[in-house]
């Protein structure tokens, strides 16, 4: 894909997976949210938690899955933490990072607690 398809696909993948964790009762608290460390592509509220994940659009889940690296889930890590620094209860704070895939027909598949799999 060219460079503004991949951006635009991207865009429309998050989407897809924001209404999803919508529909699952999350609440969106930042979309691309952007620190020193990185970026998140979405944050949502789980209770008194948040959930922050990392959205792969490809061909298949597997080939999306295989996308994130481990430099990428520091990075991710490392912006996390620095959005908690931001937050009422800070590190205390419930965390979970999921990886949502969404392949080339739109389907969505959601690893839950995914840095741990890694």
């Amino acid at each position: 894909m060219s460079g503004i398809t991949s951006y635009y696909a991207g865009l429309c993948a998050e989407d897809a997976v924001a209404q999803d964790y919508a529909r699952r009762g999350r609440w969106v608290v930042q979309r691309r949210w952007r620190g020193k460390g990185g970026e998140i592509d979405l944050i949502f509220a789980d209770g008194d938690g948040l959930i922050f994940v990392e959205v792969k659009k490809s061909r298949s889940h597997g080939r999306a899955a295989q996308s994130l690296s481990r430099r990428q889930m520091d990075r991710i890590s490392m912006a996390a933490s620095e959005f908690l620094g931001t937050q009422p209860r800070g590190q205390l704070t419930d965390v979970q990072f999921d990886l949502a895939t969404v392949n080339d027909v739109g389907e969505i598949a959601i690893l839950e607690n995914a840095f741990q799999e890694f």
